[in-house]
């Protein structure tokens, strides 16, 4: 290790841990040692803390322990130029880092620094830091650690590639222009990205407020602060994926840090003056595996051009060949995944907007729009049909109507778009598949949203969008794109007709509404009896291990994401992939849901960790998750009963535990009785903890699922032979306590109370 970086980190560690040392003792002497100190809405206390050393802090005096331990982690500063030190000596002194500002941020929590809406980045506030910390980057605001539930929705987006890493820069950008050409393309390749830090005052938050970029969970450009303390909590994230998707514990720290340098593919993009406390928080990104790329000059490392020394990179910024700064980010990016190793996948789309799935979130508001199809004063609809190869003219993109040019600024225009596909080995039951698509692949473009699907297709069109030249005909360029790069095994040609012509909208809305019907019947009678095979989903083994998903007709995926057409169509398109045809085999117990070939396999797939699924219980056997399930059913005992609890609800539940906390007894790729993640339509199959009683069990629900799902509830409660169930169910409104919800049961006779023991 160059003695250069050493003896800065271990400096910058000095310094910090000293710095948390002084504030931890004020407020242990202004608040209390009892004071509660945690993050909030995650299960995991401080996420880093829990992870390295397996102590679960709830007080500031939990804190204590945890700076004696940063402390004896520390080795002295060098003195002798002669004396390089140990690498080990370096990143023991960016653990030593990780742990002290992990305890800086709880306490700044105890002082009332609450995190603010990431929609609203407030970069007044002030920190409780010396100034001769101040000059080190710690200046800026706190806005707080993502939360559990928002990790766990990103999950199936991290486990099948399509977020395929995350960034952390710390600091500030050559110019405003820079900053935003490089967050573009980490969002063109998809790759969620974290900013902290500043270079004297000036953060790349400020840089990219200033040029109007939008930033949040739904763009993947996530702000945490201005001061680079704050780059913790991109390092906390990395600590829970390891927990929440990789089934480990808080304490287990080489397992930890090992998952992250083989599974999480991550790195550190620091900009402009690197000081002393981001050389400490770097060696503590490299006991990660994760690599620090700087755009400046370190000393020892880089005499002249590009250099790679024990995972870190210097490549000056100016010393980039390219003709202009754009280029240069570029580079800069490029360098960054390729000494990562990030496996990116970027579907080149003619559009003359940025494009990829960083902008599935983009919303555009009502002042930003130049128009919108559907909604409220319009209709659009969307209907893609198999069709013979000599039917279709791959490529072609036909506008049939007037274009929008006509229309007023934030005016309204009627739309169908009607995709014709042909292939050798598409079939029929593909089309719905398809179809979804649509969805995520017009929301990849930035300046465009859509919303719903079929005859409720909504989408808005941004000024700036249409500022850079889209117009309609790029909606069929995407969808031609697309379809080709993610279903080119079973797609040959496509073509695109874009209708704005009222009189054709009224004919195709009839045909595909025709189609929509004939489609719900095909499904709904493609039920577990019908098939010879049932599908496995394995991608979320890049994240646990050992789970397997078993996707049937009326079962589909935990994360809500792959039912069992997409499993079909998936296999068809990759044959070697994540989802394989499982034969049935011989049944064991139609009950329970037991096949001998359901068995055979997820002993196999499972490592040997699990023996056997039965798929319709909850009790005996449930099938295992990752962490990226919708929702999670658990066991009432005193109710005799189950409850189901949302992603979104971060409320409390009768089991005395939120979603983040039952999600570690549910996920990690375990096998636990009474307790097992589901995708949220699975509520509606017959099939559901068919072993268990059905729907029937149901006696608290998240009121996100009775709202969102009301009219599937009511279908589902009228099959039961009790049109009134949905209002038996309590939730959290109703009920948070074992006592309350029993009382609201009794009184609405709920029929689980009088159904056979569940145990």
């Amino acid at each position: 290790m160059s003695r250069y970086i050493a003896t800065r980190a271990i400096r910058g560690a000095h310094s910090v841990v000293n710095e948390a040392e002084a504030l931890l003792k004020k407020a242990l002497a202004e608040k209390g040692p009892e004071t509660p100190a945690a993050f909030p809405n995650t299960a995991y206390h401080l996420p880093l803390i829990l992870g390295m050393t397996g102590r679960e802090v709830d007080t500031i005096g939990d804190l204590v322990p945890i700076i004696e331990q940063a402390r004896g982690l520390l080795h002295p500063v060098p003195r002798d130029r002669r004396w390089t030190p140990y690498l080990g000596e370096t990143l023991d002194a960016g653990m030593a880092t990780l742990l002290a500002e992990e305890a800086i941020e709880a306490v700044r929590f105890v002082y009332g620094e609450e995190p603010q809406p990431f929609s609203g980045v407030n970069l007044q506030r002030d920190s409780f830091t010396s100034p001769d910390m101040a000059t080190n980057g710690h200046d800026g605001h706190l806005n707080g650690p993502i939360d559990d539930i928002q990790l766990r929705s990103w999950g199936i987006q991290l486990v099948d590639g399509r977020m395929p890493g995350f960034a952390a820069i710390v600091g500030c950008a050559k110019s405003n222009e820079v900053a935003v050409k490089i967050v573009r393309e980490l969002q063109r390749r998809n790759i969620l990205t974290f900013l902290s830090g500043n270079c004297n005052g000036r953060s790349i938050i400020h840089q990219l407020q200033e040029e109007g970029v939008e930033m949040g969970y739904d763009t993947y450009i996530v702000p945490f602060g201005t001061d680079t303390i704050s780059a913790i909590y991109a390092l906390g994230f990395a600590v829970r994926s390891a927990l929440t998707f990789g089934g480990l514990k808080g304490g287990q720290t080489r397992e930890i840090l090992l998952y992250n340098k083989n599974r999480v593919y991550a790195f550190v993009l620091a900009l402009g003056e690197v000081d002393d406390l981001k050389y400490a928080t770097a060696a503590g990104a490299i006991n990660f595996g994760f690599p620090v790329i700087a755009d400046t000059v370190i000393p020892e490392i880089l005499p002249t051009g590009v250099t790679t020394y024990e995972h870190v990179v210097s490549m000056p910024f100016n010393a980039i060949e390219g003709a202009n700064d754009m280029e240069r980010a570029e580079k800069l990016v490029q360098k960054a995944i390729e000494v990562r190793g990030v496996k990116v996948r970027i579907a080149e789309v003619p559009v003359p907007v940025p494009y990829g799935s960083a902008f599935e979130g983009e919303r555009v508001r009502k002042a930003d729009m130049r128009l919108e199809f559907g909604g409220k004063y319009s209709r659009a609809f969307e209907y893609l049909y198999m069709t013979d190869l000599g039917a279709v003219d791959d490529g072609k993109v036909t506008i049939i109507g007037p274009d929008f040019e006509e229309i007023p600024v934030g005016g309204a225009m009627d739309l169908g778009i009607v995709v014709e596909v042909a292939g050798r080995k598409m079939q029929k039951d593909f089309e719905p598949v398809l179809e979804r698509q649509i969805h995520y692949f017009i929301n990849a473009a930035s300046g465009l949203q859509h919303v719903g699907q079929r005859d409720i297709a909504w989408i808005r069109l941004s000024k700036t969008a249409v500022e850079k030249g889209f117009r309609l005909e790029h909606l069929g360029k995407i969808l031609h794109a697309r379809l080709h790069a993610d279903f080119g095994a079973i797609v040959d040609k496509v073509q695109v007709k874009i209708y704005t012509d009222k009189t054709k909208i009224e004919k195709w809305l009839d045909t595909a509404r025709q189609a929509y019907d004939e489609r719900n019947r095909r499904l709904a009678d493609l039920t577990d009896e019908a098939v010879t095979d049932f599908y496995s989903c394995t991608l979320c083994q890049s994240f646990a291990p050992n789970h397997v998903c078993l996707v049937t007709p009326e079962r589909l995926g935990l994360c809500g994401a792959y039912n069992w057409l997409d499993c079909k169509a998936s296999y068809q398109i990759n044959p070697t992939g994540p989802n394989q045809p499982i034969v049935k085999g011989r049944l064991l117990n139609d009950d329970k849901g037991y096949w001998t070939g359901t068995n055979e396999f997820v002993q196999t797939a499972s490592h040997q960790l699990v023996q056997e699924v039965a798929i319709y219980s909850i009790m005996e056997n449930p099938m295992t998750a990752c962490g990226c399930f919708e929702c999670i059913a658990m066991v009432i005992p005193e109710a005799n009963g189950i409850m189901v609890v949302s992603r979104e609800d971060p409320s409390m539940t009768p089991a005395g535990m939120t979603f983040s906390t039952l999600a570690g007894l549910a996920g990690g790729g375990l096998q636990t009785p009474g307790i097992m993640g589901v995708g949220k339509f699975y509520l509606l199959s017959p099939k559901f903890i068919k072993s268990d009683g059905g729907f029937k069990r149901v006696v608290w629900m998240s009121s996100f699922l009775k709202e969102s799902m009301a009219d599937e509830l009511r279908a589902v409660a009228a099959r039961e032979g009790d049109p009134d169930l949905i209002d038996k169910i309590a939730d959290e409104r109703i009920a948070t306590d074992v006592e309350a919800l029993v009382a609201f049961l009794t009184e609405k006779e709920h029929p689980a109370l009088s159904m056979p023991a569940l145990f």
